[in-house]
């Protein structure tokens, strides 16, 4: 599995063209877009990074997703993070920290080497391991879980939709105002994005 997440650090970090480590500095949460700020149709996933169900969704049925609905320009993708612990709440924060180019690329690290790190005995510092291959210091994970106003924008996310959308499990999912709970495959979004637009 460490094999794979370097690769994927590699690629990832070809693609930002991002070669100098990052520095520790105050990050303000923000919920984060995948896809056409323009695009017909919305969809608001709440997912936790110690979910094995969203680390699931994220590696095997978002890419087909993304490749006929997002990069389409028929849907565009809001994450908002719905911690369910103490351990996916820190990596929220260090997945904020990565910064709005890197973002999505942490994402799909952390989600991809979830077995890896959840079941450590140390999550955290096998996080930074992962982490580290895009470039993020031990200095600036450590800031990222100690910064309360980032930590408060986070837990704020996961109250926001328990009270909007009635979330109570993750993957939840929010489509046209329906609010829906667990993972899908690919071909069922694509049918409910494709109604929409007909």
């Amino acid at each position: 599995m460490l094999k794979a997440v370097k690769f994927l650090a590699c690629a990832f970090l070809m693609m930002v063209g991002v070669a100098s480590t990052q520095q520790a500095q105050a990050v303000e949460w923000k919920e984060h877009v995948l896809g056409d700020e323009n695009a017909p149709v919305t969809m608001i996933e709440y997912a936790s990074l110690t979910c094995p169900h969203c680390a699931s969704f994220h590696t095997e049925v978002l890419p087909e997703i993304k490749e006929k609905l997002i990069d389409t320009g028929k849907l565009k993708l809001i994450f908002r993070d719905y911690p369910l612990d103490g351990v996916a709440l820190r990596a929220a924060a260090i997945a904020q920290c990565a910064g709005e180019d890197r973002y999505f690329g942490v994402l799909g690290m952390l989600f991809k080497s979830q077995m890896t790190w959840a079941r450590s005995q140390d999550p955290i510092a096998s996080i930074k391991e992962v982490v580290r291959f895009a470039g993020m210091t031990d200095d600036a994970v450590d800031a990222c879980m100690a910064d309360q106003e980032l930590i408060d924008g986070i837990v704020g996310s996961r109250m926001r939709g328990e009270q909007e959308f009635n979330v109570n499990s993750t993957p939840s999912f929010v489509l046209d105002g329906d609010t829906i709970a667990g993972s899908r495959d690919a071909e069922f979004f694509i049918e409910k994005v494709e109604d929409l637009i007909d």
